[in-house]
């Protein structure tokens, strides 16, 4: 598969050089320069298939001109001893369970499917990389765990000081080896900044293999859209149209839906769920796009100002604004509805949920009431709720079930570097060969 720069269109990268270059020389983004369908033979039949067998059809779909299918079913069988079941919630709306991976979020399925791979590139090339990231929340930890102590890998996680859950921060912090947290004094938004800068820096590209594990990554956003095969496969025999709402903060999880709607997946619509970071709501309902800086809230992994994949959103449609609104609404809500949504669901169904699920049930709700219609509703549930204790336990009155993966983290005393917002220092510390 040949990838090209959302910047220049002539900017062509195969798969190997875009997963390891994560950026384009230009600062765009690599998207696939056409996209297959996946088979409809497949699809007549894949409530039979496992979640393994479905990704193994999507990835060989994809990138089978470059992958064997031997070597991809290796890919995948490292990648993954998880599932992602879905649970019904109400009688037309279910829940798709994304937390039941190593760090309990959503960013296992991408974190994990990277390492494998960049591992397979690795030992044919016998190259070393530094993985730079942002995280906002769940990606450290993703990361973290899914390339820890894989040969030939260092990486380098950057999160803003004092805005993660304390779960989130220890899985990111104690892992040590060849994983370093730098503890930056500034938001989401700046630690993307930095991460972008120092790609686009040449000292740093002579010094070093730099690759970026967050959602700018290709490689990220491919095994995201597993998933929502999965979540197709199990509610198939239901025999309704199925609206997804995706909570949503830099966009690469919606961004992975859109792509397996344009590998084939019957998607009738998507919802665009937020907090109070709203520019891409505010861009559906009005056709402009205007970022501005984060706002903190409670569902903190969503508080992105400007979503890098935001370019890749809209070239799914070609960057039409018309189109895009034909399969994709945009909602958002500010903290006391998330935390209402959490009770409504706890007292309703005695569902126990994370703020960030709580946006998106909340976004699956308000476009039912807007349409009226009748559909199969699937809502993501992108982190365990345990992840959010404090919050969770406050919203609902009630102490939850904490599993021991994550109770163990808390008495694990968490490593730092501290740093300010700056690329001056952030490349300063680069420079001195963090380990």
């Amino acid at each position: 598969m040949t990838f090209y720069s959302t910047k220049t269109a002539d900017l062509k990268a195969s798969l190997e050089e875009a997963v390891f270059n994560s950026l384009p020389p230009d600062n765009g983004l690599y998207m696939p320069e056409s996209i297959p369908t996946i088979s409809k033979e497949f699809l007549a039949d894949i409530e039979n298939k496992s979640f393994k067998e479905i990704a193994i059809e999507v990835t060989a779909t994809l990138l089978g001109s470059e992958i064997t299918r031997s070597e991809i079913e290796s890919i995948i069988g490292r990648a993954y001893d998880f599932e992602a079941p879905v649970k019904k919630i109400t009688p037309n709306d279910y829940v798709l369970e994304l937390f039941h991976g190593p760090s309990m979020a959503f960013k296992d399925f991408g974190a994990r499917f990277m390492a494998a791979i960049m591992s397979y590139f690795l030992q044919r090339s016998n190259k070393e990389i530094r993985i730079l990231v942002a995280t906002s929340g769940d990606t450290g930890g993703a990361v973290a765990q899914g390339f820890y102590k894989v040969p030939g890998i260092s990486v380098t996680i950057l999160y803003p000081s004092g805005k993660v859950s304390d779960i989130q921060e220890k899985q990111l912090t104690t892992l040590g080896h060849n994983v370093t947290a730098l503890e930056v004094d500034g938001t989401f938004d700046d630690c993307q900044r930095l991460v972008k800068e120092a790609f686009l820096d040449p000292e740093l590209s002579a010094k070093y293999n730099l690759a970026s594990a967050n959602s700018i990554n290709i490689a990220r956003l491919i095994p995201q859209s597993f998933y929502y095969f999965a979540a197709y496969a199990q509610l198939k025999k239901l025999g309704k149209p199925l609206v997804i709402s995706v909570p949503s903060g830099n966009f690469g999880n919606l961004s992975a839906g859109i792509l397996a709607y344009r590998m084939g997946l019957p998607v009738e619509h998507f919802i665009a769920a937020t907090n109070v970071n709203n520019a891409v709501p505010r861009y559906l309902e009005s056709g402009n796009y205007e970022p501005l800086p984060s706002i903190e809230t409670i569902s903190n992994a969503m508080d992105v100002g400007s979503p890098s994949n935001f370019v890749r959103l809209t070239r799914f449609f070609n960057d039409d604004w018309n189109a895009i609104n034909e399969k994709v609404s945009g909602a958002f809500f500010n903290d006391e509805q998330t935390q209402k949504a959490m009770r409504e669901v706890f007292g309703n169904a005695n569902y126990v949920m994370c703020p960030h699920t709580a946006v998106a049930y909340r976004g699956l709700q308000e476009y039912r009431k807007k349409t009226n219609s009748d559909f199969t509703g699937v809502f993501l549930s992108t982190a365990h709720p345990a992840k959010f204790i404090d919050l969770v336990e406050e919203t609902l009155g009630k102490s939850i079930d904490v599993p021991e993966r994550l109770k163990s983290l808390l008495d694990i005393e968490k490593v730092s570097i501290k740093m300010k917002p700056e690329f001056s220092e952030f490349k300063s510390l680069l420079m001195s060969e963090l380990k």
